[in-house]
Formats: structure tokens, C-alpha cells, sequence
């Protein structure tokens, strides 16, 4: 065993031309270089949109937005912006979090494809910050229910000629899988992930970690890291939005705007930490009693008193779903 290494954040650029791999641009105190163009439907009125990687490694890599200067002409080139984070920068692993990884290991044995096996397969690619596994997730399908009855294999012969070719091959191997009793529920796996910033994982993370454990187009041949047999389906965690209202006693001098920006910052603070919880918890619960207390000691020059928090239009704690985490709605005090 050793630390995950450090890795580089991949960005989302628009061009407004086609920018061939290996371009260097530079954006503040940080270069970036284009690593492949993404697919059209990614695109928008305002360029087109190109994957570039930051050229130096860590979270401190995960911040940055605006014009990027092509470090050598490109002709043509009228437009070039950093627009947005795809997968978060990591650094290098912490010595306590390593540690303790290593004790785990002697805990539970990783092999086979086991919930620990996955767990450290996971968590070895670079934008992943947490993951919950569930195994046998769509356990609630019955399997009798997939056996084609005589009136839908009727039906099955009736069409299957009149079909474009791709759409009868597809509903031929899924009609003679399921006449053979070959569909099962067993060996299915979903994987729920955060990104390495605590955050809901983007499009291009949910594929790539799709693509490194069990491709789709290969699904259950153990062409990625998951075992011969296991269909793993990855998803990421859900953001939920939570609108606070907030009743506060302002210290003389203050006003809503004038704390509006800390008392968000403190809201945000507190489920950046629920996030990073999640994994380990059934459930996250926002709490109306946390949420008063750290308004109070973080704004305690601007804030005299607070009482009758409402969290989403409600006087009471929120328990959210099991794969969602926290996203600060609207605030109003």
C-alpha cells in the first residue's frame, strides 16, 4: 500500500475553433493544456468545449475560471475561457488518512470483488472523494416477472420484422434472455460517489469511474476493475437544495445585507462537513440547532440573537435521502 498520489484538475474550456491536443494556454499563475475536445452536445452558443488538464497537481488546482492566454499563437483563436471544474484536483493523501486506511486493511480483506475491494478500487481514481456501495441494489425486481408471457412472444414475432436492425437485435437478445430464465437480479452493483471536493460528481467523473470499473458497452465482461459477472451501474450523490429562513437580532449598525454574506458563508461551512459524512452515515440530518449556534459564534460581532429557524419553510430538522448531500437554496433572515 501506498499514499494516493497527487492528481491534476480537468477543467472544461470553450473555444470558439477546434483546438488540437497538446495546445498550452495559461489562465492566472496556472497553465493548462487541451487534452481532447468533448462530445459537440457539450458545446455551447458561446464555444466549443474542449477537456484541459492543469499542467501542476492538488486541491489548490480546483479554483480557477476566466480568459485563458494561448502561451504559443494560434491562429484563428478570437476566444478561449476556463469554464468549468470537471474533476477535481487531489492532493497527495494525508498521513493520518493513510494510516488509518492501512489499519482498516486489517479488518477486512480486500479480494474479489468483496465491499472492501471496491471501496479501495474506487477511491484510487483521481476526483473521487467517497463512495457508498450497494450490492444487489435492484433486489426488489423479481425475476419472474422479466419471463415473456405467450402473448408478449406472440407480439415478439409479430414485430420483430418490421424493425430498424440495431432496435430488432437489441429486443432479440433481451426476449431470448429472458425466455431462458437468464436474467437475474444477482451480481449487480451500484456504486454512489462524491467528488473529491465534497461535491455532487460531474457528468465527465460519473463516466470516467462508469468506464474504469465496468464499461457500459461491455457490461458484466470484466473488461474494467470489477469482477467477470458484476454489472455496476455508478451514480453520483444528489445535491438537495435546503431554503433557510432565519430570524435574526441584529448587533447595532448590522442589517441583512450587511451579514447576509457570513451568515452564508457559515451555512456552507456546515454542510461542506455534512458532506464530508455522508459515506460513513446512513443518513445526513440538517439540524435547525447547529445551524443557530454557528451563526451565533461565527457572527457574534453582528448577530445578537437568532430563534424560529425554519428549514425549508418547516420549524424542524431535515433528514435527507441516503445519497443525497446539502446545497445551500435561498437564505432570507
Amino acid at each position: 500500500m501506498a499514499p494516493y498520489p497527487a492528481s491534476s484538475a480537468v477543467y472544461r474550456a470553450e473555444f470558439n475553433r477546434e483546438v488540437p491536443e497538446g495546445v498550452r494556454f495559461s489562465c492566472e499563475d496556472m497553465n493548462f493544456v487541451v487534452t481532447g475536445r468533448m462530445d459537440p452536445e457539450d458545446d455551447t452558443p458561446t464555444g466549443l468545449s474542449h477537456r484541459v488538464t492543469c499542467e501542476s497537481v492538488g486541491a489548490a488546482t480546483n479554483h480557477y475560471s476566466g480568459q485563458l492566454i494561448p502561451i504559443e499563437y494560434l491562429e484563428g483563436l478570437t476566444h478561449a475561457e476556463l469554464v468549468e471544474l470537471l474533476i477535481p484536483g487531489d492532493d497527495e493523501e494525508e498521513t493520518e488518512r493513510f494510516r488509518q486506511r492501512v489499519l482498516d486493511s486489517f479488518q477486512s480483506l480486500a479480494f474479489g470483488g468483496n465491499q472492501a475491494d471496491y471501496r479501495e478500487k474506487v477511491l484510487a481514481i483521481p476526483g473521487v472523494g467517497d463512495v457508498k456501495i450497494h450490492a444487489v441494489w435492484n433486489r426488489n425486481l423479481r425475476p419472474a416477472t422479466l419471463i415473456p408471457s405467450g402473448e408478449v412472444e406472440a407480439w415478439f414475432k409479430a414485430v420483430k420484422d418490421t424493425l430498424e436492425p440495431a432496435v430488432a437485435a437489441w429486443l432479440t437478445a433481451v426476449f431470448t434472455a429472458a425466455s431462458q430464465k437468464l436474467l437475474t437480479v444477482g451480481g449487480t452493483v451500484r456504486l454512489v460517489i462524491m467528488a473529491s471536493n465534497f461535491t455532487a460528481p460531474t457528468k465527465t467523473l460519473l463516466e470516467e469511474v462508469q468506464t474504469k470499473m465496468d464499461p457500459t458497452q461491455n457490461a458484466g465482461e470484466g473488461l474494467g476493475l470489477a469482477p467477470i459477472g458484476h454489472v455496476v451501474k455508478v451514480d453520483g450523490v444528489a445535491p438537495e437544495p435546503v431554503d433557510i429562513e432565519l430570524h435574526l437580532t441584529y448587533a447595532v449598525g448590522w442589517s441583512w445585507e450587511a451579514v447576509r454574506s457570513y451568515v452564508e458563508d457559515v451555512i456552507d461551512n456546515y454542510f461542506a462537513e455534512l458532506a464530508q459524512m455522508w459515506a460513513s452515515s446512513d443518513f445526513l440530518t440538517v439540524r435547525i440547532s447547529q445551524i443557530e449556534s454557528r451563526i451565533l459564534s461565527g457572527c457574534a460581532a453582528m448577530v445578537t440573537d437568532i430563534g424560529g429557524t425554519k428549514i425549508n419553510g418547516v420549524e424542524s430538522n431535515l433528514a435527507l435521502d441516503p445519497d443525497s448531500i446539502p446545497v445551500r437554496g435561498e437564505v432570507s433572515g
